[in-house]
């Protein structure tokens, strides 16, 4: 099953590390996942929020207006994974 995980944010500082951390995730261990960076206001503020940078996994914000670490994305991860 594929991981749909959205990267809601611009190109500030921590949009591009909790980009880039993800993908570290996500290569390091396999996860069959397609990640998409969502940069345009009117489709962040679908959301409901402009807590930037957020996460979103399979339509569910799991981080907003944070940087989580690698292992807590990992673990968001594998308890979609399940």
């Amino acid at each position: 099953m594929s991981i749909e995980i959205k990267i809601l944010g611009a190109q500030c500082n921590k949009c591009n590390k909790l980009e880039r951390i993800t993908n570290e995730v996500i290569t390091d261990n396999s996860f069959d996942a397609k990640v998409e960076k969502i940069e345009d206001l009117s489709q962040i503020m679908s959301y409901g929020f402009l807590y930037l940078p957020a996460l979103v996994i399979n339509k569910k914000v799991i981080f907003k207006g944070i940087v989580p670490t690698k292992k807590e994305i990992q673990d968001a991860l594998n308890s979609i994974n399940k």
